[in-house]
């Protein structure tokens, strides 16, 4: 069993950037692949990264690549999302999940295991 607490969300201007991170309890946080999602109002859940256990592949939806990055220190049992050149279209609870197994998933339903969510709100 892992659980998941994010931080690190709030208010930025356009343009900005924003350091996300999620700390994992228990000791076999390196077993697991880890992903981020968000969910806007009114809109389902969706993908923004995935890295593998090792920390050595990493997955983004087109919608953020280039401009977020996902990194994990499986010493401190944390994986980080660095948002950069943020946009309006961002705002958005973010959550982190993680999966036992080598694959990352780019479906909710591939992950059992959530983080309560934090807010990135980016003003235009």
């Amino acid at each position: 069993q892992v659980q998941l607490v994010e931080s690190g969300g709030g208010l930025v201007q356009a343009g900005g950037s924003l350091r996300l991170s999620c700390a994992a309890s228990g000791r076999t946080f390196s077993s697991y692949a880890m992903g981020w999602f968000r969910q806007a109002p009114g809109k389902e859940r969706e993908f923004v990264g995935g890295i593998s256990r090792s920390g050595g592949s990493t997955y983004y939806a087109d919608s953020v690549k280039g401009r977020f990055t996902m990194s994990r220190d499986n010493a401190k049992n944390t994986v980080y999302l660095q948002m950069n050149s943020l946009k309006p279209e961002d705002t958005a609870v973010y959550y982190c999940a993680a999966k036992i197994g080598i694959r990352v998933e780019v479906t909710t339903s591939g992950y059992g295991h959530w983080g309560q969510g934090t807010q990135v709100t980016v003003s235009s």
